[in-house]
């Protein structure tokens, strides 16, 4: 969450509310609403793949992982983001504005390497099947990911502390922004950004040639034989065609609402910066939080089924973590 702009602040003073009450009003219900699904919905997903025994897969796992950094994301960023737009000022301390700025800039690149990982996932669970089975275990996942959360922690911390001289938070009169030197900015940007963007979309442009390949083959499967074996191999390429197919819209989806960022701080050396459209284009990104358990409500049955035992209160029975989720 970075702006190329070292010389002055962005805008001076807080131009105060001039829209009516009701508008006004309008604007936290919705934001609260916002809040919640990011909230509920991601937490909702946490407890399904901690709870349900099936649901522990490697691919879950990192599931898992881009909903905790979603889940923070909508307690600890969100909420402020949202009304520093509704007030048009940023209405709160030095401090929170630090703390702010650190979480989000965490927390986001966190999701983009989570969905990076997932696209390396797909590639490698459709390209080479029966080598992802054999060396691809939940325990080697969890480290993986466990390793993603403690570079990116550690780089994003050292980033910041060692760059001190040149890294500034600005405070203008309503506003809350980490500046940096352009160089460094772009190095970061690099890294952060158009690296794993890069890996995700090359990734799934292959997963797609693939999944082409895989529906020619479970075709030519069919209509050459009917027998038992035949019959599982296709099911389970179709388990996996549909696994892909299903993290690809939800890939879109983050490269849609990530793209407007990323073309906007690209630019943000030619163009002249407003804090309005930068908060937009920055929404943007947080709002993709909220959407991807919307993705998993509309595309994946076993996220309903637990959502149903969840709200039923069926998860506090014995053995329920056993019960049979993906049938």
């Amino acid at each position: 969450m970075n702006l190329n702009q070292t010389d002055h602040c962005l805008r001076f003073s807080c131009p105060g509310r001039s829209v009516s009450t009701a508008l006004y009003v309008l604007s936290y219900v919705s934001a609260a609403a916002v809040v919640l699904v990011t909230v509920c919905g991601n937490l909702l997903i946490v407890i399904s793949v901690c709870h349900f025994k099936e649901l522990h897969t490697p691919t879950n796992m990192l599931i898992l992982s881009l909903a905790v950094s979603d889940f923070l994301i909508g307690v600890f960023v969100i909420p402020a983001a949202l009304i520093w737009m509704i007030e048009s000022c940023w209405i709160f301390s030095s401090t929170y504005c630090f703390c702010y700025v650190s979480i989000s800039y965490f927390l986001t690149t966190t999701s983009v390497f989570n969905v990076a990982l997932i696209a390396v996932d797909r590639y490698f669970a459709l390209s080479n099947p029966f080598m992802y089975t054999n060396r691809v275990s939940l325990s080697s996942m969890c480290i993986v990911i466990s390793l993603n959360w403690f570079v990116l922690l550690f780089y994003k911390t050292a980033f910041q502390y060692f760059n001190g001289s040149l890294a500034s938070l600005v405070m203008c009169p309503g506003d809350c922004f980490l500046v940096l030197d352009e160089v460094w900015s772009l190095v970061d940007l690099l890294l952060t950004f158009v690296f794993p963007l890069a890996v995700i979309v090359i990734l799934y442009v292959l997963v797609f040639f693939i999944a082409k390949k895989h529906a020619t083959a479970i075709r030519e499967l069919n209509s050459h034989t009917r027998s038992q074996t035949s019959k599982n191999m296709s099911d389970s390429m179709k388990s996996e065609r549909k696994a892909a197919k299903v993290l690809g819209i939800l890939v879109s989806v983050f490269l849609a609402c990530l793209l407007p960022y990323f073309v906007y701080i690209l630019l943000g050396s030619i163009i002249e910066m407003k804090v309005e459209s930068f908060q937009k284009v920055l929404m943007m990104v947080y709002l993709n939080s909220a959407i991807n358990p919307v993705i998993y409500a509309l595309f994946y049955p076993w996220f309903r089924k637990c959502v149903k035992i969840i709200l039923t209160f069926h998860i506090f029975n014995t053995d329920s973590a056993l019960i049979n989720i993906l049938s």
